[in-house]
């Protein structure tokens, strides 16, 4: 028995296990209750009688279940139920998420002769299920006025909130309902002067300070804000849509506004890096050029690979897409509109035991991409091989898991000579794609964005904003993006590329005690979900 659990040996291949359930069931019921459930149409009764066996219950035959270990242990294993992997072979389109129906409350007034201010008699259930699923934005304006208070402007149209001033002495703007005003204003459909007034203008939501900018050129327009007190230490970034770029949709997503967002990340890091070596910055605020950038990249990386310290780790995250359910559960994201977070991570931090003020130890930090670090050493020792080698090797001689050769068994959705997008093996959401840098001619893997030169930093943005349009374009509306970076001090380590995985949230795989025990429910084959994402592309 392999002790290393993963679903990567090191022949290059990929292993997993089979359940073929034929097992008895002891029946140890002591009474029966037949009861009728219903009719037919055509009359008969129906009843329950053939849940009440009389004898103990013989199961052959059952499903066949693939067990699939993750190839990164820490992340469980992904279970796939063989009869509906099968039926999404051999129908692709089952693997899609119907676009929403078409919603107007509105509508529904005027057809019946209703007055509008029905709206304001709603129980607040009901506005939240609005707010979130109607596609009309007349229905949206009526909720937005119940949610809060505006300034209007000659025109009639909103300029702006009405604030107020509390007892502390903070001002905040004046919301009557909170829940609504989030929910109506994450809705794509609500008229964008109102998304501008409630929540995209700088300052809207708070006081964070604008310390970046990818400056408005004709196409993008991204502000760089700082979230002062956060669960993330010692800074936390958050690059954001402007108001004259409103992007709620990644359809509406551009290459330049890609191209934003990432500058955004790069040079901030690029940027604390270089102060805490000492390295001479612009005197005036700006945003770098792309030759700036390199340049400061290339500094930043000699100082490292020479011993300097730094802060040592990297960390980056992209939430896209916002609901809320009437029953007050938020589903993902804090708002809809287009953003991504990052920050820094240290190495270690001042551990304590019983006392705010006494420190006695200190601990690593938590950084994911340790978690990659720890998969390499621990495949070393176990088979003496590369990890990372052996995983690229099972990609690329990957075979199906149902043994058909008349469908596709390719596991690479797109590619260049710098990175792959491809669909893992055991995939921990229905739908999850990674990206992952690929060596070069020497071998040299990039593990970091300060070991990614002009280059991979493109291939990496285009791999991320081409995995966000193919999961849109199967109607995924809530994906979770994360970054596996490797650690700057371990510039000499080799053999840990940076890793992306885009998790999207589906409408019927909420996450339960499965989930939580890192067991993963899958009703496809990878290799047929990496078939309908590259047919995506050439859509």
């Amino acid at each position: 028995m392999r002790t290393f659990r993963s679903c990567v040996t090191p022949d290059g291949q990929f292993v997993y296990g089979i359940h073929k359930p034929n097992y008895t069931v002891t029946n140890m019921r002591a009474t029966t209750n037949v009861i009728t459930l219903g009719c037919m149409e055509d009359g008969p009764k129906v009843d329950n009688s053939r849940n009440y066996p009389e004898q103990n219950v013989k199961v052959e035959n059952a499903d066949w279940i693939f067990e699939i270990h993750n190839p990164f242990p820490f992340k469980g294993a992904t279970f796939i139920d063989k009869e509906w992997a099968d039926a999404s072979a051999e129908n692709y389109k089952r693997i899609r998420i119907a676009p929403p129906e078409q919603v107007s409350m509105t509508a529904v007034l005027q057809d019946t002769g209703t007055s509008p201010s029905l709206f304001s008699r709603l129980p607040e259930p009901v506005l939240l299920s609005l707010a979130t699923c109607s596609t009309d934005p007349e229905d949206l304006i009526q909720l937005a006025h119940l949610s809060c208070s505006f300034e209007i402007d000659e025109n009639g149209q909103p300029s702006g909130l009405v604030y107020t001033t509390r007892a502390n002495g903070s001002v905040r703007p004046l919301i009557a309902k909170h829940l609504l005003f989030e929910a109506v204003a994450n809705n794509p459909h609500l008229p964008d002067v109102y998304k501008i007034a409630m929540v995209i203008r700088p300052g809207a939501q708070g006081g964070s300070e604008i310390v970046g900018e990818w400056p408005q050129d004709g196409e993008s327009h991204v502000y760089e804000y700082l979230r002062r007190n956060s669960y993330i230490a010692g800074g936390h970034y958050a690059a954001n849509m402007a108001e004259d770029s409103i992007r709620y949709s990644v359809s509406d997503l551009k290459n330049s506004d890609m191209k934003g967002l990432r500058h955004l990340y790069y040079q901030r890091t690029y940027i604390r890096l270089a102060e805490e070596l000492a390295i001479d910055l612009p005197q005036k605020p700006c945003v770098l050029s792309a030759s700036e950038l390199e340049s400061l990249r290339q500094e930043v990386l000699s100082k490292i690979t020479s011993g300097a310290q730094t802060t040592t780790a990297t960390l980056w995250g992209w939430n896209f897409g916002f609901d809320y359910a009437p029953s007050r559960y938020r589903l993902h994201a804090s708002h809809q509109q287009v953003h991504q977070q990052y920050s820094m991570i240290p190495d270690s931090v001042s551990g304590y035991s019983g006392s705010l003020e006494s420190s006695h130890a200190e601990i690593p930090a938590y950084g994911c991409g340790d978690l990659i670090s720890d998969v390499i050493d621990h495949y070393k020792e176990a088979t003496g091989n590369s990890f990372f080698t052996d995983y690229r090797n099972a990609i690329k001689s990957n075979r199906r898991m149902d043994g058909r050769a008349d469908l596709e068994s390719s596991l690479i959705v797109w590619q260049d000579e710098n990175v792959i997008l491809f669909v893992p093996k055991a995939q921990t959401s229905q739908w999850e794609l990674q990206l992952m840098t690929l060596p070069d001619t020497n071998g040299w893997l990039v593990g970091n964005i300060v070991e990614a030169n002009s280059s991979t930093r493109h291939s990496l943005d285009r791999g991320i904003l081409t995995a966000q349009k193919v999961l849109a374009g199967l109607g995924a509306k809530m994906v979770t993006s994360i970054e596996y970076p490797k650690r700057l001090r371990a510039a000499a380590r080799q053999d840990q590329p940076l890793l992306y995985a885009f998790l999207p949230r589906l409408p019927e795989s909420p996450g339960a005690f499965s989930e939580a025990q890192l067991r993963f429910i899958n009703g496809h084959y990878p290799e047929d979900f990496a078939a309908v994402c590259r047919e995506q592309i050439k859509k």
